[in-house]
């Protein structure tokens, strides 16, 4: 669009759909300013003062004409009266003014019937006028750029739904200290962060003194993978009160996940006895634990492999290690190493 088309283009949503909270019956039509392109970003016309001089708490007249009727509206040729009405702010009409506008288009960014916001086009100096086929163009412009700006805010809406389920399903304060044991525990993305996953863990108080340990992933992402993610963890809890052994307790839950819509999930649990100094290992598929001893070296913990779980009918095997006094066992999921 810029520079061939227009010497600025600005994109404004309406803030009730930049922020997801409804307007107030009645109330104006207020934006949030979330994009500019300039021709040159060096002069008059694409410098960051003219970006905050047009960034105004009062909404363009044409800009809200344009919301109210969803259809673009088009100034050929700008002159005086009509820098007002691109702008109802002195401050922003003084700057247009300066860069020298001459022309004007604004359009309405529709998706699915619903109005997002608008695109402004501007044009300086000798440039020709917009005219009817430029307005058919910015028609169809516009019609691919809703669309794009309306994925992206559901893929934002799908996104903040699931990283707030994940995170409700999660412990929410930190675990008890078992005698005998010091935990540690560290829940963050891994990346960039703009995928939510299905990982879990647990620390899970047992009888005896003993405690269970628990991580897991659900292959996948957004809210369907948090919401597996929240019935696996929840089915682990209940079957840990029955005390069962790693091996059982993960071929219960292997049952469970082969009835969740063939999802699948890799999963480590681990029962740790402190007053034998020794941790039962069973593992569906899941990456091994690191055992480091107190001399310092690491060891990667040979569980016998298995398939995840949600495949079904496959056996889970165990082992069992000793944990000499000092030593650090890490548990983690594919987010640390890949």
């Amino acid at each position: 669009v810029v520079p061939r088309f227009a010497d600025l283009a600005t994109v404004d949503l309406l803030e009730s759909v930049a922020t997801g909270r409804r307007t107030a019956p009645g109330g104006r039509a207020r934006f949030v300013a979330v994009a500019v392109a300039p021709a040159d970003p060096d002069d008059d016309m694409g410098g960051a003062a003219l970006w905050d001089d047009l960034d105004t708490e009062e909404p363009a007249p044409l800009m809200r004409r344009s919301v109210r009727e969803g259809t673009p509206v088009m100034i050929p040729r700008v002159d005086s009266a009509a820098l007002r009405r691109i702008s109802g702010d002195e401050q922003a009409v003084a700057a247009l003014r300066k860069a020298g506008v001459r022309s004007y288009l604004v359009a309405p960014l529709v998706a699915r019937g619903t109005v997002l916001g608008v695109l402004s086009l501007y044009r300086t100096g000798t440039a020709r006028p917009f005219d009817s086929r430029d307005l058919q163009m910015v028609c169809e412009i516009v019609g691919r750029a809703a669309i794009s700006v309306d994925n992206a805010l559901l893929y934002g809406r799908e996104r903040d739904t699931a990283l707030t389920l994940q995170r409700s399903l999660l412990p929410q304060t930190p675990p008890d200290q078992p005698e005998g044991l010091e935990i540690a525990v560290g829940y963050r993305p891994a990346g960039s962060g703009t995928e939510v996953g299905g990982d879990w863990y647990d620390v899970l108080p047992l009888s005896d003194g003993k405690v269970g340990l628990v991580v897991g992933d659900v292959m996948g992402s957004g809210v369907r993978a948090a919401a597996i993610m929240g019935q696996l963890r929840t089915t682990t809890r209940a079957l840990a009160r029955l005390d069962l052994p790693p091996a059982e307790l993960l071929g219960h839950l292997d049952e469970t996940a082969a009835t969740l819509s063939e999802s699948f999930a890799t999963c480590v649990y681990a029962v740790c006895d402190p007053r034998r100094g020794t941790c039962t290992f069973s593992s569906a598929g899941h990456l091994p634990p690191v055992l480091v001893h107190p001399d310092h070296e690491a060891t990667l913990l040979t569980v016998p492999t298995a398939a995840p779980l949600g495949v079904g009918g496959v056996p889970f095997g165990t082992l069992e290690v000793k944990l000499p006094e000092g030593s650090l066992l890490a548990l983690y999921t594919d987010g640390l190493v890949e």
